[in-house]
């Protein structure tokens, strides 16, 4: 249940990630806001220091901070599900714990532009990606702003849209995904979140022309440690996921359908994965 004096819940999922964990906390805490907002972190049973990090900033800020710890290791998929039910704010932040926010007024900015347009479900900012040292791989060095639609984000298109940028709005039709048997299969969950909340609500997403995070590409990362093949294996089997579970006009199936041609099919056909490549090409005609 929303709590109406209560603007945003910061939703941040972590798991073994004590170097970084204190440099994503201090980066929430120094918001400056005319609003209310708790932070609500999910820690899955971290067998590192990050949850004796994370006790230090619940003994100091108690009344903001609030750490979920299940009895076993429940997996990423779990962790989001668990720490956003938790959450009780307008708005939910999203951030993993070992990225972190850069702008002070990042959150004011996102919930001053979803208050003042309805018809937008979520809000995002480009992002700064770093490596371990913070040194930058990559900033976009002319942000302009961006809007992503369902048919956008469905054709994969989704520039700047990073989890740590994601501010959308906590209601129960984006929460559906959460429900959806199909949603424990998929790899890229934010990337599910993006489609269904566009898909199901209406809504758009915005993109803000400022770089207001960092990325941390890093090998302790979650994606950073697949290798290209395996992650191709996975892009794929979230693309099957898409075209099976989400509704699309003509025009769209066809979009899919060249997508699919241009980036994954040849990759199907040189591991002889005729049948299933010729499987996705029917299902799309």
């Amino acid at each position: 249940m929303v709590k109406q004096d209560l603007m945003v819940s910061i939703c941040c999922t972590t798991y073994n990630q004590e170097q970084f964990i204190a440099q994503t906390m201090e980066s929430f805490l120094m918001q400056i806001t005319n609003f209310k907002f708790e932070i609500v972190i999910g820690n899955d049973c971290s067998t590192d220091g990050t949850l004796e990090v994370l006790k230090k900033y619940i003994e100091k800020y108690p009344s903001i901070v609030k750490v979920i710890t299940p009895e076993k290791n429940i997996g990423p998929h779990y962790n989001m599900i668990d720490t956003v039910a938790m959450c009780k704010g307008k708005y939910i932040a999203l951030c993993d714990g070992d990225d972190y926010w850069t702008n002070p007024h990042k959150l004011q900015k996102q919930v001053d532009f979803l208050e003042q347009n309805p018809d937008y479900v979520m809000c995002c900012h480009y992002t700064r990606v770093i490596d371990n040292d913070d040194n930058t791989l990559y900033v976009d060095p002319n942000p302009l702003p961006l809007v992503h639609t369902y048919s956008d984000l469905l054709a994969g298109r989704q520039e700047e849209t990073k989890t740590a940028t994601v501010v959308y709005r906590n209601s129960m039709a984006v929460h559906q995904l959460f429900q959806k048997p199909w949603y424990l299969k998929c790899y890229a969950a934010d990337k599910f979140l993006k489609i269904f909340a566009t898909f199901n609500t209406g809504g758009k997403i915005y993109v803000m022309p400022e770089v207001m995070s960092c990325y941390r590409n890093h090998s302790g990362g979650i994606w950073s440690m697949i290798k290209v093949e395996a992650r191709m294996e996975m892009v794929i089997s979230d693309f099957n996921l898409i075209i099976k579970h989400f509704k699309y006009r003509r025009i769209q199936r066809l979009t899919l359908l060249l997508l699919y041609v241009k980036r994954y099919i040849l990759f199907e056909l040189k591991r002889h994965r005729i049948r299933k490549a010729f499987d996705t090409v029917k299902y799309l005609l």
